[in-house]
Order: structure tokens, then sequence, then C-alpha cells
């Protein structure tokens, strides 16, 4: 097996893929033409990096509305519309490369385990064990299904078998996270939540392996697995993480949910990794000093929550003032950590769009306003891949021995 490891969002994916980044390039001035010539920004990179955005943001989006649906939420409608957004975002992406009856029919597979994931939270909401085993029998045929057709897509470079064992552990997370939510294990079920997002990662670069090699011509012969293009990968899902987590953790917030701590739990672990990111390439001194920057952005972020549950206009208004702070102390750090390479103004920008994408996401949801919520969630979430391609572009033209390239597998 291959290696494992508004108005409902931006960009089509299907421009990601099919849109070759220098043609981007002449429209967007030298930035654009610096990433261009970067390890991690290479067509074949531009692929995994799409495939990683909206294959992690379907794990994270079916666990939030599996959990809506057993909880009878308002917003149940609404988190159900954006994980099918998502599902037709994934749609493009396979028509781009295999055509649109190859869309189609991929289309066709993916949403009938969506109606099954949704078929056993009805039977779990109303207690019908009968129905939760045929929803269950039913996701094993979608296993096989799903894994023929990548099979006979990419030609046998995903093989039956090996897709199989994926999805298995694909539907026994996404399964397990709302199994732990519904008997009150919050732990576990953040624990499975996070493993999705994971394991979808690690199917992207999977994905992308095979496709490069089917398509070279179509890839510029690039790779999808090189050390830069794994670095950028790893930011892009943990950033991307991040902002889903810190969206649902505020919901939690605001409703007072018995989850919230695990669910803060959750984004703290986030952020650690994220710290040990940066502590791996500039040292623990470093990895210390964006950690307490980080991690007081969300603490910014909850007392907003709080401020917001007690009608305390001053206390948003601190909190406000404060992550305004954050962002210009985490975009000096950051500027002086890649020696200019990622300059301030440009990440005070990007920060500032960040916190007001969760904060109106955030806002949306207290008034009701579900539709504009999950559609600056999204939003949020696809925001992050900037970070996460601005980042790794810096620290591979500032370390470039630690990131070669690596022959094609």
């Amino acid at each position: 097996m291959m290696k494992m490891n508004k108005l409902m969002v931006a960009l089509p994916l299907s421009l990601s893929l099919l849109v070759p980044t220098a043609a981007l390039a002449d429209d967007h001035g030298g930035h654009s033409q610096m990433q261009m010539e970067s390890p991690t920004a290479t067509e074949a990179a531009e692929l995994r990096i799409a495939l990683d955005t909206v294959l992690t943001e379907h794990a994270f989006l079916a666990v939030e509305a599996m959990r809506k649906g057993v909880d009878g939420a308002e917003d149940f409608e609404q988190a159900s519309g954006a994980l099918l957004a998502n599902a037709a975002d994934l749609k493009a992406a396979f028509a781009s490369v295999y055509g649109e009856e190859g869309g189609e029919q991929f289309d066709a597979i993916w949403q009938s385990h969506i109606g099954y994931f949704v078929d056993y939270v009805t039977a779990t909401a109303e207690g019908n064990e009968e129905g939760k085993k045929q929803a269950l029998a039913e996701l094993e045929e979608y296993k096989v299904e799903q894994a023929k057709f990548f099979d006979a897509a990419t030609e046998g470079r995903l093989s039956e078998e090996a897709v199989v064992k994926g999805l298995d552990a694909h539907v026994d997370q996404l399964i397990g996270s709302f199994d732990a939510y519904v008997e009150g294990d919050f732990e576990t079920a953040y624990e499975w939540e996070r493993e999705s997002i994971h394991h979808m990662s690690m199917f992207a670069e999977t994905l992308s392996i095979a496709i490069t090699d089917q398509f070279p011509d179509k890839f510029n012969n690039t790779n999808p697995d090189t050390p830069a293009v794994d670095l950028r990968a790893s930011l892009n899902m943990t950033f991307t993480e991040h902002a889903g987590l810190a969206a649902m953790a505020m919901q939690d917030g605001a409703d007072g949910a018995e989850s919230f701590d695990q669910a803060a739990g959750a984004l703290l672990a986030n952020a650690d990794d994220l710290s040990a990111a940066v502590g791996s390439v500039y040292g623990e001194e470093a990895g210390a000093q964006f950690e307490e920057t980080w991690k007081s952005h969300i603490g910014y972020f909850v007392d907003y929550v709080t401020a917001t549950g007690e009608g305390n206009e001053e206390g948003q208004e601190q909190a406000s003032a404060e992550l305004n702070q954050y962002i210009m102390d985490q975009a000096v750090f950051l500027d002086s950590a890649t020696e200019g390479r990622v300059p301030a103004d440009a990440l005070e920008e990007g920060l500032t769009a960040h916190v007001e994408q969760l904060l109106t996401a955030f806002d949306s949801y207290v008034a009701g306003d579900y539709e504009t919520a999950y559609a600056s969630i999204r939003e949020a979430y696809a925001h992050m891949n900037m970070p996460a391609a601005g980042l790794s572009a810096a620290i591979t033209d500032q370390f470039p021995e630690q990131f070669g390239e690596a022959e094609m597998p």
C-alpha cells in the first residue's frame, strides 16, 4: 500500500487543481511568483494541499453534524449543509482530474456514506438498535463500492484492498467519536475526532501520490511527497484543524455544553502540536515563546465567549482589544523568526482576517444566523491554507538543507 501517511467558500477546489500556479503568478505579482519558485508550491503540492483541506474538513464537519443531529440542535440543517457543500467541493476536485463522469460517479458513492451516517444518528436518537445495525451494514457495502471506484480510477495505484482498510479506519473513527459523545465520554469523542482529521490528511497524501503518478504531465512531473511538501501539509492540517476546533469550542462555550472542557482541551492539544512544530525548526525557546503567544489568543476568544454569555459588552470590547494586541505580537514573532521572509504587515492582515472570521462565526451562531455561522466557519477553515503556505515557504527557504527534494515514490 502506498504511504497513507460566504457562500460556501472561496475558490472552488477545481480551480486549485486545474489552474497552474504559474498562471496565477501573472495576476498577483511578485509574491505569487516567489511562491511558484518555492518547493512547497509545486503543482503536485497544490494538489495535495487542496485534497488535504477538503478531506480533513469532511471529517471535521461530519463529526460536528452527527453531534448536532443527535442533540436535536437548531443548527443541524446548516451543519449538514456545510458537510454537503464540502462534498460538492470534493466532487469538483475529482471531476477536474477524472472528468465530469468520474466526478458524478464519485459523488454518488461519497454522498451515500454521508446518508448512512445520518441513518446511524437517527437510529441512535430513536434508540433503534436494529436501525443502527442496518446503517453499519450499509457502510460496509459503501466501503467496497468506494474502494472499487478508487482502484479503477487510479488504474490500480490505490488497490481495492488498501482503500477498504483506510475506509475501515475512517468509519470506525467517526462512529467511535459519535458513540463516545452520546455516552458522555467527551474526552474520547474529541480524541477520535482529531484522529479522524489526521487520518484524512494521510489519505490526501496517498491520493495525491497516485494522481501525480498517473498524470505526471498535468502536474509538471512534480512530486507531492517531498520533505518541503510534507512540512506544508503538516502545517496545513494543524492550522485548519485549529480553525475548526476553535469555532466549535466557542459554540460549546456559548451553549454552556457539558463537552466544553474537552472541546477546549482538544483545541489546546492542537496548539501543543503547532508549538512543537515551530520548536522543531527554531528551537525549544522559540517554540515556548510561540506557544505562549498562540495560546493567549485562544484565551482571548474564551474571554469573548464568556463576556457574550454575560451580556458584558465592555468585556467583549476588552477581549477584542487583546486579540488586536495578539495579532501584532504574533506578527512580530514570526517576522523575526523567519528573518523577514514572512513580513509583519502581511501577517497582521492575515491574522486579522482569521480573528474576524471566527468572531463572525460565533456572533452569527449566538444570533441564530446559522447560515452565516457555518459559511464563516468554512471560510476560516480554508483561510488557514494561507499561513501554512507562507510559513512553510519561509522555512524551506531559510533552511534549504533540511527540505531537499525526494525521489518520486
